[in-house]
């Protein structure tokens, strides 16, 4: 038990000599600069607040670096703070801070206020963007002559979708711009390890091969070679859904992915897998969007009768077993011959 220097009375807390209420009488708990400036990319509208550009509403972003301000003196902890923001113009709030504070137990409130002024400015992700600045390319190609508009799209879809969810976690990952060229699309990439990564999914995804080639653009201020790195990703001809030929068999190619593929044999309807060792050894005989569709006329059992989509004559298909056609299937010639493709 000790007493207080100031009112004498009897006090288990004390500091420097004072019982709390002398020590807290007329003291300034907390304080705030006059002004605070708020940086806001003017391009994608993110607040820099501490050292990270964050995306937030911009009432709470001012009330964020308000409470960042903020500054107790020895032996007080903020615990709360509850605010007041006016809104004097689009640039300039007057936020008001009404503070909790804790003082060895003790409960006790102090007011300070700032002006919060917004300030634009351009994040570092966006004045690389803005800059065309890139460190890898991905150029999407085809065994074939042209990459089709359908598997450019899905293809490009894979990509932004890949890049937006690495870029979640890693602010400096984006895409700086795509450029459809002769025979597919290069896009343009802000790091080595982002471009590497979507070659290596593009690959996974259609059993694609692709190839990196580094190419020396300059030096850095301390005498360290800088590079970019190209990265080719040869599409196979065939996708999903096409005709191919496979060991001299005609199938239908229904599923790829980093292991290999699995066709159906459209003679006997047989699933078989192909290791992807063996990819590289299948050739496209005709592509599903060529299908042709023949009229169901009857069935019966394994078999329907179709009529013939060239010459409308009948013509007996087998089928699968357990499937169930509808009012036309989709057929391949091969070697004058008609084929059911389930």
């Amino acid at each position: 038990m000790s007493f207080c220097v100031k009112c004498g009375e009897d006090c288990e807390e004390s500091l420097n000599g004072l019982c709390i209420s002398c020590w807290l009488d007329g003291r300034k708990l907390t304080s705030a600069p006059h002004h605070v400036d708020l940086r806001v990319c003017t391009n994608c509208g993110e607040f820099n607040i501490g050292d990270r550009w964050i995306k937030k509403d911009l009432l709470v972003a001012v009330q964020d670096a308000a409470a960042d301000s903020l500054a107790a003196i020895r032996d007080v902890r903020v615990v709360n703070i509850a605010m007041d923001v006016e809104v004097k113009d689009e640039y300039v709030y007057v936020v008001t801070m009404d503070s909790t504070c804790d003082v060895l137990g003790y409960e006790a409130h102090d007011e300070s206020s700032t002006i919060v002024r917004i300030k634009n400015n351009v994040c570092r992700r966006c004045s690389r963007q803005l800059g065309n600045y890139y460190e890898s390319i991905l150029q999407i190609r085809t065994g074939s002559k042209d990459l089709s508009p359908e598997l450019r799209e899905e293809t490009l879809a894979m990509v932004e979708n890949s890049v937006a969810r690495q870029a979640a976690t890693n602010r400096s990952l984006f895409i700086t711009k795509m450029e459809l060229v002769t025979g597919g699309v290069d896009v343009y990439l802000s790091s080595m390890s982002l471009g590497k990564s979507l070659a290596r999914e593009l690959s996974d995804a259609y059993c694609a091969e692709f190839k990196e080639s580094p190419k020396l653009v300059g030096q850095t201020t301390d005498g360290q070679d800088m590079y970019r790195l190209t990265y080719l990703v040869r599409l196979p001809e065939y996708h999903v859904g096409d005709i191919v030929i496979h060991n001299k068999r005609f199938c239908k190619l229904i599923r790829v992915s980093g292991n290999g593929g699995r066709v159906i044999d459209l003679m006997d309807f047989r699933e078989k897998a192909v290791r992807r060792a063996d990819m590289s050894e299948i050739r496209l005989y005709e592509k599903s969007s060529e299908l042709r569709e023949a009229t169901v006329i009857n069935r019966s059992g394994s078999e329907v009768q179709v009529l013939h989509p060239d010459n409308y004559s009948t013509v007996d298909l087998r089928i699968p077993e357990g499937y169930e056609p509808g009012d036309s299937v989709r057929v391949v010639t091969i070697d004058d011959v008609l084929y059911m493709v389930p």
